[in-house]
């Protein structure tokens, strides 16, 4: 496993996560920065930066949620599939309810075509709304895996401090699309550059705060833990299905925004094995 500082090793899992939840938030906020320097991206790059963040989030389901869970239930004498299963199903289920009960606005579509109960709030509350509900999960599962690696299962079951900066590594550098995606839009509708940045980083702050859920729920109750591993994981590959893809191939770049998924799988595949 690569050397990591001392003191970031001897901090709290709490504590490991939010500062790596911080990580994330501020990638987010990178991605918004950009209105202060033009009023919108290309959108080829666009679409290709959604697919990789795509294939980030693919692969960090697998190799550092649900591959861990299965080694969890095993190391905890349950039958291996069971818990995987039942949290990743939970996990999805839990961003349909979401979807359906708070009204939020994909990035790229119309204000008409806003999701969740009928409101008459602004389309940039709509926009942060979507972004900040699907970053849930990636806080989550920033914040199980830190809670894996304290509870030190490594032998058994691979759940490192290293596979878990991995994670947030390459969670943070799929959030800096994510920041574009709200930030250029409200831009070019006119907001000032100021309030465009305000509400894409806005999107990200829910990372830090759920990372540190995740930690303390793993943490204080370690028999959750393949279960909320694979939670995370089924809320992920909801967003990947949901949004991420269909937004990346709405503007026929469909070959470029496949590429960059199969480009973000590869990241993050290697992120996992080298560093975790």
């Amino acid at each position: 496993m690569p050397t990591l500082p001392p003191w970031f090793e001897q901090l709290s899992p709490v504590l490991q996560s939010l500062l790596a939840g911080g990580f994330t938030w501020g990638v987010t906020a990178l991605g918004a920065s950009l209105v202060f320097f033009t009023r919108r991206v290309n959108q080829r790059l666009l679409d290709a930066m959604m697919g990789f963040a795509a294939g980030v989030m693919i692969a960090a389901s697998f190799w550092s949620l649900l591959a861990p869970s299965i080694d969890m239930a095993a190391a905890q004498g349950i039958t291996e599939w069971v818990p995987p299963t039942i949290g990743f199903l939970l996990g999805g289920v839990f961003l349909r309810l979401s979807d359906a009960l708070l009204p939020h606005l994909h990035p790229g579509a119309r204000r008409a075509d806003a999701e969740g109960p009928s409101t008459s709030w602004r389309r940039a509350t709509l926009l942060v709304l979507a972004i900040t509900l699907h970053n849930i999960p990636e806080g989550l599962a920033v914040g199980v895996t830190f809670g894996a690696a304290a509870i030190e299962l490594e032998v058994a079951t691979g759940a490192t401090l290293a596979g878990a900066l991995a994670l947030a590594l390459g969670i943070g550098l799929q959030n800096f699309p994510e920041g574009i995606a709200v930030a250029m839009p409200l831009r070019g509708e006119g907001l000032s550059r100021g309030r465009s940045f305000w509400y894409g980083q806005l999107s990200g702050i829910v990372e830090p705060l759920s990372a540190v859920v995740g930690a303390l729920a793993v943490v204080g109750v370690r028999p959750l833990l393949p279960y909320a591993l694979s939670f995370a994981a089924g809320a992920m590959i909801y967003v990947v299905v949901e949004e991420l893809i269909p937004e990346s191939q709405r503007h026929d770049n469909t070959d470029l925004a496949t590429l960059g998924v199969m480009g973000g799988f590869a990241v993050m595949m290697v992120l996992d094995v080298a560093l975790g």
